[in-house]
């Protein structure tokens, strides 16, 4: 079960548009893969080193602060999507989805505590937490 399959998973899921990842750290694949397939990704985290690795790859990305996020950044994402967030920011994640108006999907570290109200789903064994969906 490689981590691409939740690009797979997200392409069947979140019509073709601009899609956000957040708090993608140095984990590129699943926005890469997200690209290829033509979606248009925006890539979140606080770290400029992250920021800029992502962006020699060819990905567009920018700094935000998902505890104070700047909304403008996300105007006209179709969802959001986080592959293994820490646990302090699965909260402002969601709310930022519940801001926009738009599903949120989680690939979560295993092991880690996802918050209530999110529905599991199971995609080629991999549980995707998913909500306003």
């Amino acid at each position: 079960m490689p981590i691409e399959d939740f690009a797979e998973f997200l392409g069947e899921n979140v019509p073709k548009g601009r899609i956000a990842e957040l708090g993608i750290g140095f984990q590129f694949k699943v926005a890469l893969k997200l690209l290829e397939i033509g979606y248009d990704v925006l890539a979140v985290d606080w770290n400029p080193e992250s920021v800029r690795r992502a962006r020699e790859l060819g990905i567009n990305a920018v700094r935000d602060d998902l505890f104070n996020p700047n909304l403008e950044l996300y105007r006209g994402v179709k969802a959001l999507y986080s592959v293994r967030p820490t646990p302090e920011i699965m909260g402002p994640i969601l709310e930022l989805g519940e801001r926009l108006g738009v599903p949120v999907y989680v690939l979560p570290l295993a092991g880690d505590t996802v918050p209530k109200g999110m529905k599991l789903i199971s995609f080629k064994g991999l549980p995707i937490y998913a909500k306003g969906i």
